[in-house]
């Protein structure tokens, strides 16, 4: 079975594509400061909007050109990756965790277990995502672990809702009820035959949400509540050149670039996943 979907998933050209681009930047995150030319926050007033080496006045020792406060673009792109990855990756496993759960309980229990859990995941997706995440990370303050919580804890409600009508239509399997026969109990049924049967469309939900953390994480480092100032991300970056679009156009074009390239590469491969996953495709 995993023989046969990496062969579907290897032919299928949007995963191809995206599965590359992602390897490219998870490459990059991880040998960020190793691969930049200069530390991300060294300042150089003399060399300040310089713009990038394909630009009259550009250089090629600094091929993307630096900001206001002559800081070196591509460095700062390049350090900045590992920030907009980690919370991605490690807001949809808190997410997905916390969601997944939630879900399997409510399926499978039913009753007020259920209408709970239902109730609270609706009144959750009733406020606004990025309004909710400012708020709560407003009152928790900026920091990384903070912004991991922040959208960990506001973005459990879509797994929550998969993941229970998923568990409604496994639990009433055959091989369920034989489980039940045999003596097993609650927490093994869920965990071993309810869990794994879906499990493979939260993973095209979690990689859709992944891409959308991405974005998220930018939006709130841009809006000032997101990591520490002094942390490289492409958010704050975006935010730094907003006031020189007209005449220092790269600043905030690149890092919006990077994001760009990144979330679409995430997108390709979700999409990619639901058409391998559902049984109705072929390759």
């Amino acid at each position: 079975m995993k023989k046969r979907f990496l062969r579907r998933a290897i032919r299928h050209p949007s995963f191809a594509v995206g599965a590359s681009i992602l390897l490219i930047a998870a490459v990059v995150a991880v040998l960020g400061p190793t691969l930049s030319p200069y530390d991300a926050n060294d300042l150089n007033l003399r060399q300040r909007l310089l713009p990038p080496a394909w630009n009259a006045g550009g250089t090629w020792s600094h091929p993307l050109g630096t900001d206001s406060l002559g800081r070196d673009l591509l460095s700062r792109i390049l350090v900045g990756s590992r920030i907009s990855l980690l919370v991605g990756f490690c807001a949809v496993a808190v997410q997905g965790v916390v969601g997944t759960a939630l879900g399997l309980l409510a399926g499978y229990r039913g009753g007020w277990v259920d209408n709970v859990i239902t109730r609270l995941a609706d009144i959750q997706l009733s406020i606004p995502f990025l309004v909710l995440a400012l708020a709560v990370g407003a009152a928790l303050g900026p920091g990384l672990l903070n912004i991991i919580l922040v959208l960990g804890v506001t973005g459990w409600a879509m797994y929550a809702r998969v993941a229970r009508a998923l568990t409604l239509q496994v639990k009433e399997t055959d091989f369920v009820e034989a489980a039940r026969a045999i003596g097993q109990g609650s927490t093994r049924i869920a965990i071993r035959h309810i869990l794994p049967n879906v499990l493979s469309s939260l993973g095209v939900t979690a990689t859709f949400q992944m891409a959308r953390m991405i974005i998220s994480e930018s939006s709130l480092s841009f809006l000032g509540v997101g990591v520490p100032l002094e942390v490289t991300t492409w958010g704050s970056m975006i935010a730094a050149g907003r006031d020189y679009v007209s005449t220092a156009w790269w600043i905030a074009t690149l890092p919006g670039l990077a994001i760009l390239v990144t979330v679409l590469s995430i997108n390709l491969m979700g999409n990619a996943l639901r058409d391998i996953l559902d049984p109705r495709f072929k390759v």
